[in-house]
């Protein structure tokens, strides 16, 4: 294998839709050659010329086979589902997450969707748009709520997990985790696997989503799982669309069973038909979860890191998939 060359020997490709990772790089003395770029069509034109990319959203594995000179991926996301793994170790391609760059937020947005469900912001700023002050409520079913007391089932005990675990204990809650290895965790009351979870469906007033997407999990809230919660739960999903049977959670919502606070969908953007824009007790945010003005810099000090190893010649990358 050739050694890795100095990093003003590269070329680094920036590919993403929003972010500004290059001027990042380039604010910490970055030496490589670099480029950055908006969409797809043009990462598949430039992508040749890098020897390293930093992208997520807008890879396509068929880029692989274009890109002789590629040697390293560094992923934008925490997630990495996008990403061939076979394509990659065939072309000899290193990959690496950008896992714990954006655990604070995503953890603080999914508190920030169990709060605005239990105190009904979404439904006031409804109201707000038409001019409406709701009147005092009679019913205690439809008032708001607190959350202290309440039951929260944490599929995923990651770093994003754990920190939302220890959210939810602050609030007062009891903290179940569900992960494939038992054991203990500061900030969470019980921890069961993947197996027992349909066991303790019926205990969470919460139900919230942070575990990657992989074939176990692909699926894994099922219609049986959404109906074995309890009338009136919460689910949050701030994992990855195709965790949930995103059919039999639109069902539930529209029987007022359960509401649900929704940062990834299964086809994104959301689709304009979608029933999910107009149901009063879905929360959206176009899965902006981790998004956080500290992004790019977190993301580029793992890129840096990540250079700097391959450069010493060291096999073990930081958040290593590859």
């Amino acid at each position: 294998m050739q050694p890795w060359p100095k990093q003003n020997a590269l070329t680094i490709g920036f590919a993403h839709a929003a972010y500004q990772l290059r001027d990042a790089y380039l604010a910490r003395g970055g030496e490589a050659a670099s480029f950055e770029v908006r969409t797809v069509e043009d990462l598949k034109a430039r992508a040749p010329e890098a020897d390293v990319l930093v992208v997520s959203g807008l890879w396509r594995n068929e880029i692989a086979a274009t890109t002789p000179k590629l040697r390293f991926i560094q992923s934008i996301s925490a997630g990495t589902d996008q990403f061939d793994r076979q394509v990659l170790g065939a072309a000899g391609v290193r990959l690496a997450s950008a896992q714990g760059s954006n655990e604070r937020a995503v953890a603080e947005h999914a508190i920030a969707l169990i709060l605005a469900l239990a105190r009904q912001l979404h439904l006031a700023r409804d109201n707000q748009a038409q001019r409406l002050w709701r009147p005092m409520i009679g019913d205690r079913a439809r008032r708001e709520d607190e959350l202290g007391g309440k039951t929260i089932v944490i599929v995923g005990l990651g770093r994003i997990g754990l920190r939302l675990a220890g959210f939810a204990a602050a609030f007062g809650m009891r903290v179940v985790g569900v992960r494939r290895r038992g054991g203990s965790e500061p900030g969470v009351d019980r921890i069961v696997t993947p197996s027992e979870l349909h066991a303790v469906l019926p205990e969470a007033d919460i139900l919230a989503l942070t575990c990657p997407l992989t074939p176990e999990t692909e699926g894994l809230v099922d219609a049986a799982a959404i109906a074995a919660l309890k009338p009136g739960a919460f689910l949050i999903n701030v994992a990855r669309g195709r965790v949930v049977d995103e059919a039999a959670l639109i069902a539930a919502l529209g029987e007022g069973r359960i509401s649900a606070g929704i940062d990834c969908v299964y086809e994104e953007p959301l689709p304009a038909d979608s029933p999910l824009w107009r149901l009063p007790n879905a929360l959206v945010t176009p899965h902006s979860a981790g998004e956080t003005r500290a992004y790019e810099d977190n993301v580029v000090d793992m890129l840096l890191d990540n250079l700097g190893r391959l450069e010493r010649g060291e096999t073990q990358l930081l958040n290593q998939i590859l």
